[in-house]
Order: C-alpha cells, then sequence, then structure tokens
C-alpha cells in the first residue's frame, strides 16, 4: 500500500546525526540505539540472481502506480493468482493463473478514487471471495475528506458488484475484516492517514451491506491496520501503525463484545523515523503473532530519498498484550515486511523491498531478504537492485512446489524513469 507517502511534513530536510528510537516502558518513551550507516553493521550477502524475476500482467506503460498487491486463490481454483491496486488506473486487477504459470489480467473494478489496498475476504459468508478496497481519493497531500471504505461483492463466478461502505472521510488507507462483537457477522478494521485529520475506526456489520461507525483513535497518520488475536484471549484485536510525527505502533485491545482498550506499545524519540508499514507473523514460531515493522518512507523531503536510520524490526510478542522490541536490520527505504521461509531451511525469513533509495546510484538496494540462523539473528542478503520504486511485496506458491515465489509492484512517482516496473513475479532460480 502506499502507506506513508502523502506527509504533512512535505520538504523538511534532516542533518546527517545520532538516531534513536523509542520503547514505551511503563508509559514513558524511552530511547533506545538504532543501528545507522555510521556504525559497524553485518556485512550485506550478495545473492543476486538466486531469484529469476519476469514481469507480469499488462505491458509497461508511463510510470506505474502499483500501491498493494496480494495473493489469492480468488477463483478457487486450486491455483493461486495476484489481486493488486493500481492507484494511477483508479483499478482493482486481478491476474488469473490458469494454467499453471500463465497470469491473465483482467480489471475486477474500475472508478475506484486512488485504491491503496485490496483484501479478500467472505464478507457476506456465502462460500465466495469478496474484496474489502481502501481508497484514499487523492495519493497526493489532500486534507479533504475524499476517502472510502468500498467492497466489491463477487458473485460466485469473479463478477463483483461495487458497495460503497463509507465515504466523505478522511483518507482510507487500509480495511481489515474480523468479527469484534461476537455477533457472528465479519466487521471491519479501518485506518486513515488524512493529512492533519485522521482516524482509526472500526465498522459494525449490521447486515445487508450497513456498517456503523465506531472511533478508536482520532488522530492523522495511520498506514495499516492488522487483525488478530494479539493477547491470547481468543477475541480478535487490532493493531496499527501511524507515522506522520507520532511513529507508534498501538494495540487495541478487544474485549469480544467490541469494546477496546487502547494502548501504545511502541514509538520513536524520531519524529521522522518514517513508518511505513506492519505486517503479523509468527516470526519466532511460539504460537503468538508477532509484528514486522518497517520504517522506510522518504517522500516528505525535497528531494525524495532514504534516511541513515531506516530499516526493518520486529515487536516479538510476549503474550498478554506486551511486547518486546528488536531491530532486524538497516536497510533503505524500507517497506512492505513479509515473513516467510525463504530459502526452506525452516526459520522464518523476512522480506523487505525499498521504495525510497538513492536510485542514481547503481549499488542502491531494492529488494532484500534478512535470513533468520534459527535462533533469531538475522543476515541481510541483497536479492535485487533492479527494477526500482518498489512499494509492495507478497509471497506465496504459485507454482504448487511448496516453495515461496515473491510478487513485487512498482510506484514510481519520482525519478530516476530508467529501472521501472510494474508487477514482477520472482521465483527461486534453480540450480543448472
Amino acid at each position: 500500500m502506499v502507506n506513508r507517502l502523502i506527509s504533512r511534513r512535505w520538504g523538511l530536510l534532516l542533518g546527517w546525526g545520532v538516531v534513536t528510537a523509542g520503547l514505551l516502558v511503563n508509559g514513558c518513551r524511552r530511547a533506545e540505539p538504532v543501528a545507522t550507516q555510521q556504525e559497524n553493521v553485518i556485512p550485506t550477502v550478495e545473492d543476486i540472481g538466486y531469484l529469476k524475476s519476469g514481469p507480469v500482467g499488462a505491458p509497461l506503460e508511463g510510470r506505474p502506480w502499483i500501491a498493494h498487491v496480494t495473493a489469492v486463490d480468488l477463483d478457487h481454483d486450486g491455483l493461486m493468482d495476484i489481486v493488486a491496486c493500481d492507484a494511477k488506473a483508479n483499478t482493482v486487477i486481478w491476474l488469473r493463473q490458469s494454467p499453471r504459470g500463465h497470469f491473465v489480467e483482467t480489471v475486477l473494478a474500475a472508478n475506484l478514487p486512488a485504491p491503496v489496498h485490496v483484501e479478500a475476504v467472505d464478507i457476506d459468508q456465502d462460500g465466495d471471495l469478496d474484496l474489502l478496497v481502501a481508497c484514499m481519493g487523492e495519493i497526493m497531500p489532500n486534507n479533504g475528506k475524499i476517502g472510502s471504505v468500498i467492497i466489491l461483492e463477487n458473485d460466485g463466478h469473479e463478477h463483483f458488484t461495487k458497495h460503497v461502505i463509507a465515504e466523505n472521510i478522511a483518507r482510507v488507507t487500509d480495511v481489515r475484516a474480523g468479527d469484534f462483537n461476537g455477533d457472528g457477522k465479519l466487521d471491519l478494521a479501518v485506518g486513515q492517514f488524512g493529512y492533519d485529520q485522521g482516524e482509526i475506526r472500526w465498522m459494525e456489520n449490521m447486515g445487508n451491506w450497513e456498517f456503523k461507525s465506531h472511533i478508536l483513535l482520532n488522530r492523522s497518520g495511520t498506514v495499516n491496520v492488522c487483525v488478530a488475536d494479539m493477547n491470547g484471549d481468543h477475541t480478535p484485536d487490532i493493531v496499527a501503525a501511524v507515522s506522520q510525527e507520532w511513529e507508534e505502533i498501538y494495540l487495541f485491545e478487544n474485549d469480544g463484545h467490541g469494546n477496546f482498550t487502547s494502548k501504545i506499545i511502541y514509538g520513536s524519540t524520531n519524529e521522522d523515523y518514517g513508518t511505513s508499514g506492519i505486517s503479523l507473523c509468527d516470526l519466532n514460531r511460539d504460537g503468538r503473532p508477532d509484528i514486522l515493522y518497517t520504517n522506510g518512507d522518504g517522500f516528505d523531503y525535497a528531494q525524495p530519498g532514504s534516511r541513515p536510520w531506516h530499516g526493518v524490526q520486529w515487536l516479538e510478542n510476549l503474550g498478554n498484550g506486551a511486547f518486546k522490541f528488536h531491530r532486524i536490520g538497516d536497510f533503505k527505504g524500507a517497506y512492505s515486511p513479509v515473513g516467510v521461509d525463504l530459502d526452506g531451511d525452516g526459520a522464518t525469513d523476512v522480506v523487505v523491498v525499498s521504495a525510497f533509495n538513492e536510485w542514481s546510484d547503481p549499488q542502491a538496494v531494492s529488494l532484500m531478504y534478512f535470513k533468520n540462523d534459527g535462533h533469531m539473528n538475522f543476515t541481510p542478503h541483497v536479492l535485487a537492485r533492479s527494477p526500482t520504486h518498489l512499494l509492495t511485496c507478497v509471497a506465496a506458491d504459485f507454482d504448487g512446489t511448496g516453495q515461496p515465489a515473491l510478487v513485487t509492484g512498482g510506484f514510481h512517482a519520482y525519478p530516476p524513469w530508467d529501472k521501472m516496473s510494474r508487477l514482477m513475479l520472482w521465483r527461486k532460480n534453480p540450480s543448472p
């Protein structure tokens, strides 16, 4: 998704200096050192060529704005497909895999106002997959109430009817589903970036495509919301990443009846930390969902680019709503963290793309994975330097081999324009 692409602090320039992150302990924000390029760090491993890449879908035209990509077997034919948001064409597209290895792109919905996130879920519980779409209304800075929440209802044959669930609200960046009040119907968690206004809300499913909003937070800058049982009480909670000058991760703990208790589980003392996204995975395989967290936004400067404190980290779920911060590693322009066992050794690795980097430098990295040695020690492996400006990534088994492949989306909102891509599929390159 576009995440924190629309910052309030447009044109802010910062110098190179000592950088800290903050960990909230007993309600206080404590500065913790974060590695920068000035420090000694683990050298990267060159794995260029480890993955074989190629374009999928429509040919490259102009300067693509792929804001989000997800993997789902949309038609239940046993083959993994790709669904993506094209924020420039204002469409949600489907790359159906049929037969295996062959993808055909179709437009599922057009005239959507800047779609930036799509999730597949059977919201009406009729046995097929519908699509939840977060629409910002406008990608570039805008303080208008132009956001919307849209559900694309599947008729069972992949023909979709558009339902506008909410509109004329602060720009929407993410929508996820969960039964928050225990009534058997799927409700919605909604993140709204806004501009200098924004919100996090949950929308109670009243039936017949009617939803009632409950505001959880009035604060600008939300880039992601995720839904899972985070504290082990068997009810779905909401985790949210809030950027802007806040740079905080919130946990909204649910009592099972749609009543939420809010707390900040991480906050940075650097108001320009660049929060760019979160995702959930059980990174240490202890049965609890952890939070992967990237800080790599760089669009709010006179010249878009990276900053020395950019990187990836994880918030280890200790149980009962407690979390521990771990820095995984530095990575310029880090976006879209994905937990996946990429090398098949039984440990969950972390794949990250770069959206903001010094792309005029031929050594700038666009795709990286941090190899987990099984003991939660991570070594960065360079997977690609081209194409550049990668904003979104997903991992899935597209070949039926049990091995994960990656799909990335290019978002080319600023120069240079010489290494562009739209949608790329990255498969393991077998040894000869």
